[in-house]
């Protein structure tokens, strides 16, 4: 009863989607109680019952255990899922096929989530952060200081910008449209205006690496975006996220055959185009920039075997960039990207106005330059990033005759 059982008597189950099956089918049949077990994910995954008492208490017992070792926080994967609607309706039409929202709309999701809080989280100096699939209305909810639920949520608006729909994270050979992707920052960060708090991230374990992409990472270019989107990430008006490998400059590792890949995102999606006829090799490039697993190799600590990882088999090969690109180098470079991401931060610290200074975004339709100022208690931040590899102009508005440059990834700073 810490699971959702349908028995195999009363005939097939309300048909669920599931995320990481290859038949794309939620239900999967047990047969040695006849009956079949829920996952919204693997088959390996099966959703547990929020909706018996008994299993919340376990789980809120398991939570103060982890509160008395001492931990800070706690970052709930997949957290808007865990409500269901046990009376099993089909599946409401007006989602057509998003059934990802649908599964984040269960009717007592917010209910769990304050019971959560009074039980563990109001009684412990915690830091709390929810994955929250949807719009702006739903995502507030999770955070509304009154709701007493969650410190922040992560939003997927902007992150999952410029793939494909309905093409397994393909990722669109134009690119994606510039102007677009800053007014979704823009849009954002003025859902927290008065209530709430943001968070701000490019990449994490379920994202390839930031630097391949939303940045370039060409030898030529690699140090300058590397250094640009670090900017970028601890500039903003949110709690800044960032993943481990980025500050460093790691990239991709871009296999070429499938059975290089471990994610079962990769190979659920590859076994669904397989069987629909697809173009199996446009497929395995498009992963080379998107696919998950980018973001899963080993940390690149040193020049020795592994990477310094570890002398035992890893999860995944090392990137073969890791004889130059690795913490022990970089240490030593006063210019590398892991010294300037130290800057950054340090610079974000020791500066309110980055933290909680007012954003506002310049030269809005500019296709290269994202441009926005901070402002606070009578400060005023320029910040410029040029995504493109090329010069670029911008129009800012302000008198910066008398401006001094704080931060910059070339060596002198020009316009």
């Amino acid at each position: 009863n810490y699971f959702h059982w349908w028995p195999a008597e009363k005939g097939e189950p309300p048909y669920r989607f599931s995320i990481f099956d290859e038949k794309g089918y939620g239900w999967e049949f047990n047969k040695a109680t006849n009956s079949y077990y829920l996952h919204y994910f693997g088959d390996f995954q099966p959703d547990l019952n929020w909706e018996n008492p008994q299993l919340r208490q376990d789980i809120y017992k398991m939570m103060r255990f982890w509160c008395d070792k001492g931990v800070d926080g706690f970052r709930m994967d997949a957290l808007a899922f865990i409500s269901k609607d046990t009376t099993w309706p089909p599946l409401p039409k007006e989602y057509d096929g998003k059934w990802v929202m649908y599964y984040a709309s269960g009717p007592h999701l917010h209910d769990y989530i304050q019971e959560m809080n009074r039980e563990v989280l109001s009684k412990y100096n915690l830091a709390t952060v929810a994955e929250a699939v949807g719009d702006i209305p739903r995502v507030k909810k999770f955070v509304d200081e009154d709701r007493k639920e969650l410190n922040m949520a992560y939003h997927f608006e902007a992150i999952d910008y410029g793939y494909i729909p309905g093409e397994y994270k393909m990722p669109d050979p134009k690119g994606y449209d510039f102007v677009q992707w800053k007014q979704l920052y823009t849009k954002w960060d003025s859902a927290f205006l008065d209530k709430g708090w943001g968070t701000m991230y490019l990449g994490n374990h379920d994202q390839p690496r930031m630097l391949t992409r939303w940045g370039n990472d060409s030898p030529a270019y690699r140090d300058y975006s590397s250094k640009l989107l670090t900017t970028f990430i601890l500039s903003m008006r949110a709690t800044p996220y960032y993943y481990f490998g980025d500050e460093i400059g790691m990239s991709n590792i871009k296999f070429d055959r499938v059975e290089q890949y471990n994610d079962v995102e990769l190979l659920t999606n590859y076994e669904q185009v397989k069987a629909k006829g697809g173009d199996l090799k446009r497929f395995l490039e498009g992963m080379k920039i998107s696919s998950r697993d980018n973001g899963r190799t080993p940390m690149q600590w040193d020049t020795t075997v592994n990477a310094g990882f570890g002398t035992g088999h890893p999860w995944l090969p090392v990137n073969a960039n890791y004889t130059s690109i690795n913490v022990f180098t970089e240490e030593k470079d006063p210019n590398s990207c892991l010294n300037y991401f130290r800057a950054m931060q340090k610079l974000r610290k020791e500066n309110e106005v980055l933290v909680y200074g007012k954003y506002t975004l310049l030269d809005k339709d500019n296709p290269a330059v994202f441009a926005y100022t901070r402002e606070w208690k009578g400060k005023k931040w320029l910040v410029l990033l040029n995504f493109k590899d090329k010069s670029a102009t911008v129009k800012t508005g302000l008198d910066l005759t008398k401006a001094k440059v704080k931060m910059q990834n070339y060596t002198t700073a020009s316009g």
